[in-house]
């Protein structure tokens, strides 16, 4: 294993009967880096991450995390990483501090450092005032950094995050976010699937997965920028549907899509698209509110990667 990487993958594959969960997916994830495995639901994103925590053999290809072998060496990698599940995984029963305690004891913490350990894990995840509250009574962003603070109680170099903020509020997932940055900032490698897209401008780099293929890897600005010839404007009108058939094979304009509450038009160019735009509209009484050219997010990244995909199989 390279000294430089806590994660590398080769050709990993997984088959479940004749479906290929997983098609020979390779990556390699630097120490101290948090990496996003981005996705929609079903692109194969827990099933990688499955395998490469151990709880699953490969069919085909080689894996190794934090020094161990995926297929032979898994009870280590276990207990030298910390996993955070996309199904929450404590017991409502307990308390929160007895679920600190209780997995405390799972992971194997000294005796004579679990109270210490469980003051840094209530510190950190702000349930300090919560300790003795049922963990059932907790709203979903609370359970979420529980599970988090249970995951690193034994201090893991290496954290797994299956879809961590699936379900739970922006202002919670923005907090959970910036608990993410704390561990990172702390020397741990920290590999993180989502399906949220703006999430991924949190990561230092990040893979877009697809069909079970890694279809793109590399930082947010570096995937931006492979964008060639994906001009943007941002639109606003009185009719977004109307908007969309004025559009549909509209000299210059190659896609238009819904993006929040306007639309977002990919052009040849942005500058000579502009003024014709206005004018196809105007001449059906769609009022322009906005049309401006902007940079592309990762959401516009990952449509046009898919589609792009897609293209390529049909």
């Amino acid at each position: 294993m390279n000294n430089g990487f806590s994660v590398e993958a080769h050709d990993l594959v997984k088959r479940f009967g004749s479906f290929v969960a997983v098609d020979r997916v390779s990556l390699a994830v630097r120490r101290g880096e948090i990496f996003g495995f981005l996705g929609p639901n079903g692109a194969g994103k827990s099933t990688t991450i499955r395998m490469l925590c151990g709880l699953l053999t490969p069919s085909a290809g080689t894996a190794r995390v934090g020094g161990f072998d995926v297929a032979t060496e898994s009870e280590s990698i276990k207990r030298s990483i910390g996993y955070m599940s996309q199904k929450f995984s404590l017991y409502d029963d307990l308390e929160v501090g007895e679920n600190i305690e209780f997995f405390s004891g799972i992971y194997g913490v000294p005796e004579d450092r679990r109270a210490e350990r469980r003051d840094y894990v209530l510190k950190m995840a702000g349930l300090e005032d919560r300790r003795h509250t049922m963990t059932r009574l907790l709203a979903g962003g609370w359970k979420q950094r529980l599970a988090l603070g249970c995951a690193i109680l034994h201090e893991p170099p290496i954290l797994f995050l299956d879809e961590p903020t699936s379900g739970v509020d922006p202002i919670a997932r923005r907090d959970f976010w910036e608990l993410i940055y704390q561990l990172s900032e702390a020397g741990r490698t920290i590999f993180v699937s989502t399906h949220y897209m703006d999430e991924a401008e949190y990561c230092h780099r990040v893979a877009l997965m697809y069909g079970g293929k890694i279809i793109a890897l590399g930082s947010p600005a570096e995937l931006k920028r492979s964008l060639t010839g994906h001009h943007l404007l941002a639109l606003e009108t009185s009719d977004p549907l109307g908007t969309m058939k004025a559009l549909d094979g509209f000299d210059g304009v190659r896609d238009v899509a819904v993006f929040g509450g306007g639309l977002h038009v990919t052009v040849d160019d942005t500058a000579a698209a502009e003024m014709p735009v206005r004018e196809r509209l105007g001449s059906l009484g769609i009022e322009v509110r906005r049309l401006e050219s902007i940079e592309p997010s990762m959401e516009d990244v990952f449509v046009a990667m898919i589609e792009a995909e897609e293209r390529r199989a049909a």
